[in-house]
């Protein structure tokens, strides 16, 4: 990534500086997640493991980045904490070696920066709706674009007048449906970023149209050019779904889907639905999708009620790729524009985990329907 989007992240202020390499974590090492203090605490994320108790992460040569395999400078410049307490009020002269958490969120973001060959499609997904499956698409897309430095899209896949291009602000009222209108015309990016609204981060979204009579008028084949267009033109393509997987338009998205995220409210009845909704997928030509999938329990409040969320976890766990835990946000609540500022720092931490969660698949073989 350029120096450039470094700084649009940094400036964001989206997560810790990142410029200083780090060592490969090895899958004996914990997941460590940094408080205020520096120190550490019980990761968001679960990864499914083999019978040894080994992470089954699959090592490739995509593992060889600088922020990966090269040393640190002795005496960096720490990026938070009491250590850049210390460092700033002895003038630099006090440097102590970056913590434990800290390591930990520089390979994190090495990871959201995983290189891709070609297009990767993301679909996220959900049977019940109020989940927060849109809001989670955003904020992944928003967490991808400020820290990779290619091109990073999301579509607005409902057929229900989907309220994606509600969620940045509006730089066009172009949407999915004049996108496919026009496609005879569209031959180079300048061409189609007029189709796009752009946010601060760099992430570019593709509205739906607010008529639903027009959206409902976007079946399976329709979706399929659409993204066959954007795969031309980015590099990383989010797609929000529907509410229910039998939609035309939502097999459409799964047809062309490399990877898929599927959204848990922190309740039985989604917990439910979820798991049935990857029954569903292994009985009707999309098996191939679900060990690689990351499912996200959103919403998460400080108390529950009956719901024992660690349990919820462990099932999803157990059949997907990885879980992620994202706490409840009030600023996501008023379903206005999301604003990356204005989350808590919990709820940036958490969709930087989610991110890296889904780039660990990048350098998976993509499948298609049998």
């Amino acid at each position: 990534m350029t120096q450039e989007n470094g700084d649009r992240a940094e400036s964001l202020g989206l997560w810790p500086d990142d410029e200083q390499p780090i060592p490969l974590l090895t899958a004996e090492q914990p997941s460590l997640q940094p408080t205020d203090e520096g120190e550490t605490s019980r990761s968001a994320v679960l990864t499914r493991t083999s019978v040894d108790g080994r992470a089954t992460e699959r090592r490739t040569a995509a593992d060889f980045s600088p922020e990966r395999m090269l040393r640190a400078p002795a005496g960096g410049r720490p990026s938070s904490g009491w250590r850049l307490a210390a460092f700033r009020l002895s003038g630099g002269l006090v440097r102590v070696a970056p913590s434990a958490a800290e390591l930990r969120q520089r390979e994190l973001i090495a990871r959201v920066k995983t290189p891709i060959r070609g297009c990767r499609k993301i679909a996220f997904i959900s049977r019940k709706g109020g989940v927060g499956k849109t809001s989670t698409c955003l904020l992944a897309g928003h967490t991808f674009a400020a820290y990779r430095g290619d091109r990073v899209v999301a579509l607005d896949g409902n057929p229900d007048a989907g309220t994606l291009g509600h969620r940045v602000r509006r730089e066009t009222t172009a949407t999915v449906a004049s996108l496919l209108a026009d496609a005879g015309q569209i031959e180079r990016y300048a061409d189609i970023r007029g189709y796009t609204s752009q946010a601060p981060t760099r992430l570019e979204v593709i509205a739906a149209d607010d008529d639903p009579r027009v959206t409902e008028a976007l079946g399976d084949g329709e979706f399929r050019r659409a993204i066959h267009l954007l795969e031309r033109h980015y590099n990383l393509v989010c797609l929000d779904t529907g509410t229910g997987v039998l939609e035309s338009a939502t097999r459409g998205i799964l047809d062309a889907a490399d990877q898929i995220v599927v959204v848990i409210a922190p309740s039985l009845d989604s917990a439910r639905a979820a798991s049935s909704t990857l029954d569903w997928l292994e009985a009707n030509g999309y098996a191939h999708l679900v060990p690689g999938a990351v499912g996200v329990v959103n919403g998460v409040r400080t108390t529950n009620g009956l719901v024992d969320v660690d349990r919820v976890e462990e099932h999803f766990a157990g059949r997907c790729r990885t879980t992620v835990r994202v706490p409840w946000d009030a600023h996501l609540e008023t379903g206005a524009e999301a604003v990356v500022e204005d989350l808590a720092p919990e709820t940036r931490q958490a969709h930087l985990e989610l991110a890296a969660a889904i780039a660990a698949g990048f350098t998976d073989r993509s499948e298609r329907r049998e």
